[in-house]
């Protein structure tokens, strides 16, 4: 099997999705070719899929779902932690990208900083995260991400209540970057990753963001349902993109203890503070 770095998505891996697109009725499918390979229970669309108990998103023609235990299995082969957190993953049969979710309870997160966003402060955060995430990094033998900017500094919508960034990195010789979205709930918030390569982000976004648009809370846990006395979280938006608690214990010192300590914790390293994934190579083969 070839080696995946962080969020590196290896070609057979996810052929699996195009399979299981065309031929429905098997439900797990295995890439071409790669008899040794994982085979995943992908959900072609066009359906209603859950997002765990939380929230449900349309998963149209021409894509396929994984569901939370599923994502976890994907992420694992991908050479990626799990947390128990994920709750779901869309990827298109003819393309090359990918677009993961998770939920997180962290309690209603006011957005009373959504006009303070300061993108100077926030990516020295996420570059002091990141030191601490490439240790852990290079004890499982994995590459190593270098954090080099901003392809989209940190925005709030307050009118969808989702928080949206990306950031661009360097993995050896390969240009990295993740667009990640945060939808905002009354308990807690949605993950929304979208995986691609740096040269082709522009052209899928317009496909994420619709995508995106089809998501919802279900009734009881959408932003505007909070009331007074639901649980408030300790942080706002800012540390939303520097990875919530990771981010307060990164300011006084104490990540690599905290990450070292709790299993959790140093997911959100991972992935909440570097947000990032190694461009993606071709996923999906057509038979013809």
């Amino acid at each position: 099997m070839k080696s995946c770095g962080y969020l590196f998505v290896c070609g057979w891996l996810l052929a699996a999705a195009a399979a299981s697109a065309q031929a429905p009725e098997s439900g797990a499918a295995a890439a071409p070719g790669s008899e040794a390979g994982p085979t995943f229970n992908w959900q072609p669309g066009p359906i209603r899929a859950s997002l765990g108990s939380y929230a449900e998103i349309d998963v149209p023609e021409g894509f396929a779902f994984l569901d939370g235990g599923e994502t976890r299995r994907l992420l694992e082969a991908l050479q990626n932690p799990t947390n128990g957190d994920e709750i779901g993953a869309l990827a298109p049969a003819d393309s090359d990208w990918l677009v993961t979710f998770e939920y997180e309870e962290t309690g209603y997160i006011p957005d009373d900083d959504k006009d303070e966003l300061d993108a100077g402060d926030i990516l020295d955060s996420i570059k002091a995260g990141n030191d601490a995430a490439n240790e852990m990094r290079k004890q499982r033998g994995w590459p190593t991400i270098e954090v080099t900017g901003w392809h989209t500094p940190p925005a709030y919508n307050p009118t969808t209540n989702n928080l949206e960034w990306a950031i661009k990195g360097r993995s050896g010789n390969e240009e990295v970057l993740n667009f990640n979205v945060r939808l905002l709930g009354r308990r807690g918030v949605v993950s929304a990753v979208l995986m691609a390569s740096p040269q082709q982000l522009d052209a899928v976004l317009p496909k994420y963001r619709e995508l995106l648009a089809k998501f919802d809370y279900k009734a009881g846990q959408k932003y505007g349902e909070y009331v007074k006395g639901d649980r408030v979280a300790e942080y706002g938006l800012a540390a939303l993109v520097t990875g919530g608690a990771v981010a307060a214990a990164a300011k006084t010192g104490l990540l690599a203890k905290l990450a070292a300590m709790l299993g959790k914790a140093w997911k959100l390293v991972v992935v909440g503070v570097i947000g990032l994934g190694v461009g993606l190579k071709k996923l999906f083969t057509r038979n013809s």
